[in-house]
């Protein structure tokens, strides 16, 4: 069977397919009320303002970037605040990268491409896929997007509709479930403690599967929790998926070069080839090459899908802006070293903040193995963390982000994207706050 036969993606069809004629809409009368002017008692006009549709009314904005944003404004505003909120590197994207962005400006690519993205570079990500990854991808496989975000909302859009369900790990990345509902599905979390490592569980997974589930998702290296999936453990999965063909798999893999020593990347599709029908491999420049402003990410997959996501995106933001997929392309073609760099850089960040958060009271940590972050257990101190983190900014001026928004409300996320100075602040506003409840 080719990859992507018999896995169409109904959801995008029946949402672009049948064409309707919209006539001429009135508002409903139960939505123009007659409003009495203040003091003179006239009646004013109906308001104008456009009611949001139910979708707007339940998205929640990022609170990842809200806070970070209001730990700028703080500092902004002369404050004093050290903030390990941001999960973005601190370092320069790599010269030879920037350059190569600049010569493709200056030679002129500055105008429409490709909808799916540049040849050259869907044909090197495919080529890193199938030398790195050992992932049997071609390049009309792969399509590049506004960044991993948008390739992970292209595909939840073409792939999940009313009456779907996401399987969906927890501790999650908070967009996720936003993006579920979005495209009308629901929700199906699958509690993995930190007594568990944070490790999906294969009877967890067999357990909340469903006639309804579609999709499940698989962040490894994982955010917040810098759990890593080893082999034995997607071969587990692997097998559990098996046993239910309806379920697609998405893996998140944009962390993937940033792995504690002894700890290895593994891509489900080459764990068990037999699946690659509808497994989804999802990564970007982002992480890897300090390249989080470029936005530039991409979703590999079967190729019907792909074909589906990409139709989509020639709807919503078409390519992605020219010259920087020169950038990108000079990124995935160069030397890993730069790479490699980072990562051992993130590394020695991790450990420190690790043996920080290690040795403090009613602090408990289960030790990250990848990612950049650390996602400790607070709830000794009995607060709740969207309480424990406004009190920590409020009072030491520390801006890290509350379990909440990924699902954990026992445990509080800091990123070690930081340089090692603002990161030995940082345990040190945060041992100073504990001392204080």
């Amino acid at each position: 069977m080719e990859q992507g036969e018999g896995f169409v993606p109904v959801a995008f069809r029946a949402r672009l397919n049948p064409r309707r004629e919209i006539g001429r809409a009135r508002w409903p009368p139960q939505l123009m009320p007659r409003v009495p002017m203040p003091d003179t008692g006239m009646i004013a006009a109906p308001s104008t303002t456009p009611i949001l549709s139910a979708r707007a009314r339940a998205l929640q904005p990022s609170l990842t970037l809200a806070i970070s944003a209001r730990a700028k404004a703080l500092r902004a505003a002369g404050k004093d605040i050290c903030s390990l909120s941001a999960g973005e590197p601190d370092f320069d994207t790599p010269a030879f990268i920037r350059q190569a962005a600049a010569d493709a400006l200056e030679a002129g690519h500055t105008r429409y491409g490709p909808a799916a993205g540049e040849p050259a570079l869907r044909s090197a990500i495919a080529a890193k896929l199938c030398s790195e990854n050992q992932l049997a991808i071609s390049p009309e496989q792969v399509l590049v997007t506004n960044g991993g975000k948008q390739a992970l909302y292209n595909l939840f859009q073409v792939l999940l509709g009313p009456g779907d369900e996401l399987l969906l790990p927890s501790p999650y990345w908070l967009s996720y479930p936003e993006m579920a509902q979005l495209a009308g599905a629901s929700v199906a979390l699958i509690a993995c403690s930190p007594a568990q490592g944070f490790r999906l569980d294969p009877a967890q997974l067999e357990a909340a599967i469903t006639p309804s589930s579609k999709l499940l998702v698989l962040n490894s290296p994982g955010n917040p929790t810098g759990m890593v999936l080893s082999r034995p453990e997607l071969e587990a999965i692997a097998a559990v998926l098996r046993r239910h063909p309806q379920v697609a798999v998405v893996c998140d893999e944009i962390y993937e070069f940033l792995l504690a020593p002894g700890h290895s990347h593994h891509s489900l599709a080459a764990v068990a080839p037999d699946l690659a029908d509808r497994v989804f491999t999802v990564n970007g420049f982002a992480k890897g090459w300090a390249m989080t402003g470029w936005r530039v990410g991409w979703l590999a997959g079967p190729r019907e899908v792909v074909a589906a996501a990409s139709a989509l995106q020639s709807q919503s933001t078409s390519n992605v802006c020219s010259f920087a997929q020169f950038g990108a392309l000079a990124a995935i073609n160069g030397p890993r070293d730069c790479v490699r760099a980072m990562a051992a850089k993130f590394d020695e960040r991790r450990n420190l903040l690790a043996a920080g958060l290690t040795g403090m009271d009613g602090v408990e940590l289960e030790p990250p193995q990848g990612a950049f972050y650390a996602f400790p257990d607070v709830s000794a101190h009995g607060l709740d963390s969207m309480t424990f983190c406004n009190r920590l900014l409020d009072e030491v001026g520390l801006a890290v982000v509350p379990g909440v928004a990924f699902g954990e409300d026992r445990c509080i996320r800091l990123s070690c994207a930081a340089n090692p100075a603002t990161l030995a602040d940082g345990l040190e506003r945060l041992k100073r706050f504990l001392a204080a409840l």
